[in-house]
Protein backbone atom coordinates (compact mmCIF):
# COMPACT_ATOMS: atom_id res chain seq x y z
CA UNK A 1 0.00 0.00 0.00
CA UNK A 2 1.20 3.27 -1.02
CA UNK A 3 0.49 6.07 1.78
CA UNK A 4 1.94 8.69 -0.23
CA UNK A 5 -0.07 9.09 -3.17
CA UNK A 6 1.43 11.97 -5.95
CA UNK A 7 -2.29 13.61 -6.33
CA UNK A 8 -5.08 14.81 -3.68
CA UNK A 9 -8.43 15.89 -5.16
CA UNK A 10 -9.80 18.97 -2.64
CA UNK A 11 -13.18 20.47 -3.45
CA UNK A 12 -13.36 18.86 -6.80
CA UNK A 13 -9.75 19.65 -8.13
CA UNK A 14 -7.51 17.12 -8.31
CA UNK A 15 -3.65 18.97 -7.11
CA UNK A 16 -0.22 17.57 -7.65
CA UNK A 17 1.35 16.78 -4.57
CA UNK A 18 4.51 18.26 -5.52
CA UNK A 19 2.64 21.23 -6.43
CA UNK A 20 0.55 21.33 -2.84
CA UNK A 21 3.76 20.68 -0.98
CA UNK A 22 5.58 23.51 -2.63
CA UNK A 23 2.73 26.18 -2.73
CA UNK A 24 -0.05 25.15 -1.35
CA UNK A 25 -0.55 26.41 2.10
CA UNK A 26 0.27 29.87 0.10
CA UNK A 27 -2.85 29.67 -2.39
CA UNK A 28 -5.23 29.48 0.54
CA UNK A 29 -5.89 32.24 3.21
CA UNK A 30 -6.12 30.94 6.97
CA UNK A 31 -8.26 28.43 7.78
CA UNK A 32 -9.20 24.46 7.60
CA UNK A 33 -7.56 24.54 3.49
CA UNK A 34 -4.40 25.84 4.64
CA UNK A 35 -4.62 23.46 7.87
CA UNK A 36 -4.98 20.57 5.73
CA UNK A 37 -1.52 21.73 3.38
CA UNK A 38 -0.04 21.98 7.54
CA UNK A 39 -0.97 18.73 7.96
CA UNK A 40 0.76 17.46 4.49
CA UNK A 41 3.46 18.55 4.99
CA UNK A 42 4.17 16.44 7.96
CA UNK A 43 2.54 13.66 6.47
CA UNK A 44 5.15 13.83 3.24
CA UNK A 45 8.41 14.61 5.54
CA UNK A 46 10.89 12.46 6.36
CA UNK A 47 10.24 11.50 9.86
CA UNK A 48 7.98 7.80 10.51
CA UNK A 49 5.87 9.35 12.50
CA UNK A 50 3.05 12.49 12.98
CA UNK A 51 2.49 14.17 16.17
CA UNK A 52 -1.29 14.23 17.81
CA UNK A 53 -2.43 15.74 21.22
CA UNK A 54 -5.13 14.45 22.80
CA UNK A 55 -8.41 16.17 23.95
CA UNK A 56 -7.64 17.36 27.29
CA UNK A 57 -10.71 16.48 28.74
CA UNK A 58 -9.64 14.48 32.08
CA UNK A 59 -5.91 16.39 32.48
CA UNK A 60 -3.89 18.79 30.06
CA UNK A 61 -3.49 17.68 25.93
CA UNK A 62 -0.32 15.25 25.47
CA UNK A 63 1.64 14.99 22.59
CA UNK A 64 1.25 11.38 21.15
CA UNK A 65 3.43 10.11 18.43
CA UNK A 66 2.06 7.96 15.58
CA UNK A 67 3.53 5.56 13.02
CA UNK A 68 2.52 7.09 9.93
CA UNK A 69 1.62 2.95 8.69
CA UNK A 70 -0.18 2.24 11.66
CA UNK A 71 -2.78 5.78 10.89
CA UNK A 72 -2.69 4.48 7.40
CA UNK A 73 -4.27 0.92 8.47
CA UNK A 74 -7.17 2.97 10.38
CA UNK A 75 -7.82 5.14 7.52
CA UNK A 76 -7.75 1.93 4.90
CA UNK A 77 -10.26 0.07 7.83
CA UNK A 78 -12.70 3.19 7.64
CA UNK A 79 -12.50 3.06 3.83
CA UNK A 80 -13.48 -0.50 3.95
CA UNK A 81 -16.31 -0.65 6.75
CA UNK A 82 -18.26 2.41 4.87
CA UNK A 83 -17.15 0.92 1.23
CA UNK A 84 -15.72 4.30 -0.05
CA UNK A 85 -15.03 4.48 -3.60
CA UNK A 86 -12.46 6.94 -5.66
CA UNK A 87 -13.89 9.58 -6.70
CA UNK A 88 -16.91 10.23 -3.72
CA UNK A 89 -17.03 13.25 -1.53
CA UNK A 90 -16.02 13.08 1.87
CA UNK A 91 -16.50 16.08 4.20
CA UNK A 92 -13.95 17.58 6.38
CA UNK A 93 -15.43 20.01 8.84
CA UNK A 94 -13.47 19.10 11.63
CA UNK A 95 -10.32 20.63 13.23
CA UNK A 96 -6.87 19.41 12.09
CA UNK A 97 -5.19 19.68 15.34
CA UNK A 98 -6.77 16.46 16.43
CA UNK A 99 -6.33 13.41 14.89
CA UNK A 100 -10.06 12.56 13.47
CA UNK A 101 -9.49 15.48 11.36
CA UNK A 102 -5.93 14.17 10.46
CA UNK A 103 -7.69 11.36 9.09
CA UNK A 104 -10.41 12.44 7.32
CA UNK A 105 -6.99 13.41 5.16
CA UNK A 106 -5.41 10.74 5.37
CA UNK A 107 -9.20 8.64 4.03
CA UNK A 108 -9.10 11.15 1.25
CA UNK A 109 -5.47 10.54 0.38
CA UNK A 110 -5.87 6.40 0.12
CA UNK A 111 -8.79 6.09 -1.07
CA UNK A 112 -8.16 8.56 -3.80
CA UNK A 113 -11.75 10.61 -2.74
CA UNK A 114 -12.64 14.24 -3.42
CA UNK A 115 -11.43 15.77 -0.01
CA UNK A 116 -14.51 18.95 0.14
CA UNK A 117 -14.15 21.38 3.14
CA UNK A 118 -15.92 23.51 5.59
CA UNK A 119 -15.10 25.44 8.71
CA UNK A 120 -16.13 23.82 12.44
CA UNK A 121 -18.18 26.55 12.78
CA UNK A 122 -19.92 26.56 10.03
CA UNK A 123 -23.58 26.38 9.63
CA UNK A 124 -24.10 23.86 7.27
CA UNK A 125 -26.52 25.53 4.92
CA UNK A 126 -24.35 24.60 1.74
CA UNK A 127 -25.64 21.13 2.35
CA UNK A 128 -29.11 22.27 1.78
CA UNK A 129 -28.12 23.39 -1.95
CA UNK A 130 -26.50 19.49 -2.96
CA UNK A 131 -28.66 16.79 -2.38
CA UNK A 132 -28.40 16.21 -6.13
CA UNK A 133 -24.78 15.46 -5.29
CA UNK A 134 -24.48 14.30 -1.37
CA UNK A 135 -21.46 13.70 0.55
CA UNK A 136 -20.43 10.11 1.01
CA UNK A 137 -19.46 10.41 4.47
CA UNK A 138 -18.87 12.87 7.32
CA UNK A 139 -17.61 12.91 10.57
CA UNK A 140 -18.62 15.69 13.35
CA UNK A 141 -18.68 15.86 16.98
CA UNK A 142 -22.38 16.21 18.90
CA UNK A 143 -22.57 19.96 19.12
CA UNK A 144 -21.93 19.81 15.01
CA UNK A 145 -24.84 17.09 14.95
CA UNK A 146 -27.14 19.38 16.95
CA UNK A 147 -26.52 22.43 15.17
CA UNK A 148 -27.62 19.99 12.22
CA UNK A 149 -30.60 18.59 13.57
CA UNK A 150 -31.99 22.17 13.17
CA UNK A 151 -32.23 22.20 9.81
CA UNK A 152 -32.96 18.15 9.21
CA UNK A 153 -33.56 18.28 5.13
CA UNK A 154 -29.83 18.89 5.30
CA UNK A 155 -29.51 15.22 6.19
CA UNK A 156 -30.26 14.12 2.51
CA UNK A 157 -26.51 15.45 1.98
CA UNK A 158 -25.61 12.86 3.96
CA UNK A 159 -24.80 9.48 3.36
CA UNK A 160 -22.75 7.91 5.98
CA UNK A 161 -22.46 10.09 9.10
CA UNK A 162 -19.34 8.99 11.82
CA UNK A 163 -19.92 10.86 15.72
CA UNK A 164 -17.20 11.32 17.99
CA UNK A 165 -15.28 12.99 20.02
CA UNK A 166 -17.64 12.66 23.13
CA UNK A 167 -20.38 10.14 24.07
CA UNK A 168 -23.69 10.66 22.02
CA UNK A 169 -26.37 12.32 24.17
CA UNK A 170 -29.55 9.82 24.30
CA UNK A 171 -31.20 13.15 22.87
CA UNK A 172 -29.47 13.56 19.92
CA UNK A 173 -29.74 9.66 19.47
CA UNK A 174 -33.87 9.63 19.50
CA UNK A 175 -33.69 12.83 17.16
CA UNK A 176 -31.32 11.13 14.81
CA UNK A 177 -33.85 8.11 14.26
CA UNK A 178 -35.68 10.16 11.69
CA UNK A 179 -32.60 10.98 9.68
CA UNK A 180 -32.18 9.43 6.44
CA UNK A 181 -28.30 9.11 7.08
CA UNK A 182 -27.00 6.34 8.19
CA UNK A 183 -25.38 7.46 11.63
CA UNK A 184 -23.04 5.77 13.57
CA UNK A 185 -21.32 6.20 17.15
CA UNK A 186 -17.76 5.49 17.25
CA UNK A 187 -15.41 3.96 20.29
CA UNK A 188 -11.51 5.37 20.01
CA UNK A 189 -9.31 7.24 21.41
CA UNK A 190 -5.91 9.48 20.04
CA UNK A 191 -3.85 6.32 20.81
CA UNK A 192 -5.94 3.96 18.31
CA UNK A 193 -5.83 6.61 15.56
CA UNK A 194 -8.89 7.19 15.86
CA UNK A 195 -12.15 4.69 16.21
CA UNK A 196 -11.58 1.17 16.88
CA UNK A 197 -15.65 0.23 17.07
CA UNK A 198 -18.35 1.45 15.74
CA UNK A 199 -22.46 1.02 16.63
CA UNK A 200 -25.45 1.92 14.52
CA UNK A 201 -27.56 4.07 16.04
CA UNK A 202 -30.43 4.85 13.76
CA UNK A 203 -31.83 2.58 11.21
CA UNK A 204 -31.29 -0.98 10.48
CA UNK A 205 -28.87 -2.95 12.56
CA UNK A 206 -29.13 0.13 15.41
CA UNK A 207 -27.92 -1.23 18.38
CA UNK A 208 -26.47 -0.55 22.16
CA UNK A 209 -23.12 -2.59 21.57
CA UNK A 210 -19.84 -1.57 19.50
CA UNK A 211 -19.00 -3.75 17.04
CA UNK A 212 -14.97 -4.00 16.42
CA UNK A 213 -13.72 -3.26 12.90
CA UNK A 214 -11.54 -5.59 10.88
CA UNK A 215 -8.39 -7.22 12.77
CA UNK A 216 -9.60 -5.88 16.02
CA UNK A 217 -10.06 -7.73 19.31
CA UNK A 218 -11.40 -6.57 22.79
CA UNK A 219 -10.85 -7.74 26.38
CA UNK A 220 -11.54 -6.84 29.84
CA UNK A 221 -8.46 -5.89 32.91
CA UNK A 222 -8.56 -7.52 35.99
CA UNK A 223 -10.48 -4.01 37.04
CA UNK A 224 -12.84 -4.10 33.96
CA UNK A 225 -11.95 -1.84 31.44
CA UNK A 226 -11.30 -2.75 28.24
CA UNK A 227 -8.31 -3.66 26.50
CA UNK A 228 -7.82 -3.33 22.88
CA UNK A 229 -5.36 -5.46 20.42
CA UNK A 230 -4.97 -3.61 17.51
CA UNK A 231 -2.27 -4.83 14.54
CA UNK A 232 0.82 -2.33 14.53
CA UNK A 233 0.03 -0.52 18.23
CA UNK A 234 2.52 0.69 20.25
CA UNK A 235 2.10 1.24 23.78
CA UNK A 236 4.06 3.15 25.56
CA UNK A 237 5.68 1.11 27.89
CA UNK A 238 6.80 -1.07 24.27
CA UNK A 239 5.92 -4.59 25.01
CA UNK A 240 3.02 -4.69 22.38
CA UNK A 241 0.72 -5.69 25.02
CA UNK A 242 -2.68 -4.52 24.51
CA UNK A 243 -3.54 -1.09 25.23
CA UNK A 244 -5.78 -0.89 28.76
CA UNK A 245 -8.47 1.79 28.77
CA UNK A 246 -9.92 3.77 31.42
CA UNK A 247 -13.60 2.64 30.27
CA UNK A 248 -15.32 0.20 32.41
CA UNK A 249 -17.45 -2.42 29.57
CA UNK A 250 -18.94 -4.90 29.35
CA UNK A 251 -18.37 -7.59 26.18
CA UNK A 252 -20.48 -10.09 24.52
CA UNK A 253 -17.41 -11.45 22.79
CA UNK A 254 -13.93 -10.55 21.61
CA UNK A 255 -15.17 -7.67 19.46
CA UNK A 256 -18.63 -6.76 20.55
CA UNK A 257 -19.13 -4.58 23.30
CA UNK A 258 -20.96 -1.60 25.46
CA UNK A 259 -19.21 1.06 27.15
CA UNK A 260 -20.63 1.58 31.31
CA UNK A 261 -18.49 4.62 31.88
CA UNK A 262 -15.02 5.61 32.59
CA UNK A 263 -13.57 4.06 35.82
CA UNK A 264 -12.43 7.33 37.61
CA UNK A 265 -16.07 8.67 37.38
CA UNK A 266 -17.39 5.61 38.73
CA UNK A 267 -18.94 7.38 42.35
CA UNK A 268 -19.02 5.18 45.63
CA UNK A 269 -22.18 5.65 47.34
CA UNK A 270 -23.19 3.41 50.99
CA UNK A 271 -20.65 1.22 49.34
CA UNK A 272 -22.09 0.83 46.20
CA UNK A 273 -20.92 1.53 42.70
CA UNK A 274 -22.18 3.75 40.45
CA UNK A 275 -21.73 4.05 36.98
CA UNK A 276 -22.98 8.19 35.81
CA UNK A 277 -22.62 7.37 32.40
CA UNK A 278 -25.00 4.65 33.24
CA UNK A 279 -27.73 7.12 34.84
CA UNK A 280 -27.18 9.90 32.31
CA UNK A 281 -28.17 8.36 29.49
CA UNK A 282 -31.33 7.32 31.63
CA UNK A 283 -32.16 10.79 31.93
CA UNK A 284 -30.79 12.12 28.43
CA UNK A 285 -33.86 12.06 26.70
CA UNK A 286 -35.88 13.95 29.47
CA UNK A 287 -33.59 16.51 30.35
CA UNK A 288 -33.17 19.43 27.72
CA UNK A 289 -29.71 21.24 29.20
CA UNK A 290 -26.47 19.71 29.42
CA UNK A 291 -25.58 18.12 32.74
CA UNK A 292 -23.99 15.64 34.42
CA UNK A 293 -23.72 12.95 37.64
CA UNK A 294 -20.97 13.99 39.55
CA UNK A 295 -20.56 13.48 43.41
CA UNK A 296 -19.96 15.41 46.81
CA UNK A 297 -18.39 14.09 50.15
CA UNK A 298 -20.46 12.44 52.77
CA UNK A 299 -19.80 11.58 56.14
CA UNK A 300 -22.45 8.37 56.50
CA UNK A 301 -22.12 7.63 52.74
CA UNK A 302 -18.80 8.24 51.58
CA UNK A 303 -19.63 10.29 48.67
CA UNK A 304 -23.28 11.32 48.14
CA UNK A 305 -24.48 11.60 44.09
CA UNK A 306 -25.39 14.99 42.31
CA UNK A 307 -26.98 16.21 39.36
CA UNK A 308 -25.11 18.99 37.62
CA UNK A 309 -27.32 21.06 35.64
CA UNK A 310 -25.78 23.91 32.50
CA UNK A 311 -28.61 26.33 33.95
CA UNK A 312 -29.05 29.63 36.01
CA UNK A 313 -30.52 28.67 39.43
CA UNK A 314 -34.16 28.04 39.14
CA UNK A 315 -36.56 26.92 41.43
CA UNK A 316 -39.24 25.52 38.98
CA UNK A 317 -36.72 24.08 36.71
CA UNK A 318 -35.28 22.17 39.85
CA UNK A 319 -38.73 21.02 40.69
CA UNK A 320 -39.30 19.82 37.34
CA UNK A 321 -36.30 18.09 37.38
CA UNK A 322 -36.57 16.57 40.58
CA UNK A 323 -40.15 14.85 38.88
CA UNK A 324 -38.36 13.08 35.96
CA UNK A 325 -35.76 11.92 38.58
CA UNK A 326 -38.42 10.01 40.25
CA UNK A 327 -39.44 8.69 36.86
CA UNK A 328 -36.67 7.82 35.25
CA UNK A 329 -34.75 6.79 38.08
CA UNK A 330 -34.58 3.32 40.16
CA UNK A 331 -34.99 4.70 44.29
CA UNK A 332 -30.77 4.38 45.01
CA UNK A 333 -29.85 5.94 41.34
CA UNK A 334 -31.52 8.92 42.27
CA UNK A 335 -28.70 12.29 43.06
CA UNK A 336 -29.59 13.69 46.32
CA UNK A 337 -28.66 17.25 45.16
CA UNK A 338 -29.46 19.50 42.86
CA UNK A 339 -26.51 21.44 41.43
CA UNK A 340 -26.67 24.64 38.88
CA UNK A 341 -23.90 26.29 37.38
CA UNK A 342 -24.20 28.75 34.56
CA UNK A 343 -21.34 27.31 31.95
CA UNK A 344 -19.58 24.27 31.73
CA UNK A 345 -16.08 23.93 30.75
CA UNK A 346 -15.35 22.12 28.06
CA UNK A 347 -12.68 20.70 25.44
CA UNK A 348 -12.49 21.96 21.90
CA UNK A 349 -14.35 18.73 20.73
CA UNK A 350 -17.34 20.40 22.97
CA UNK A 351 -16.57 17.22 25.46
CA UNK A 352 -17.80 18.52 29.11
CA UNK A 353 -14.99 18.16 31.68
CA UNK A 354 -16.63 17.35 34.88
CA UNK A 355 -15.79 19.89 37.09
CA UNK A 356 -18.66 22.12 39.52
Amino acid sequence: MNIFPDTLCINGTVHRMETLLKAGHQAWPPGIESDVFDFLAQWYGPENTITVHTSGSTGPPKPIFLEKAFVAQSAMRTLEFFELKPGQRILLCLPLRYIAGKLMVVRALLGRLDLCTAEPTDNFAFLGQCPANPFRFAAMVPNQVTKLLEYPERFNALGALLIGGSALPAILETELQTVPTACFASYGMTETATHIALRRTNGPGASDFFHCLGGISVGLSPSGCLTIEIPGLNTSDGSGAPLVTNDLAELIDSTTFRILGRADNVIISGGVKYFPETIEKKLGSAIEQPFFIGSLPDEILGRRMVLVIEATPDSLLEKRVAQLLVRYLDRYERPKKIVFKETFKRTETGKIIRQF
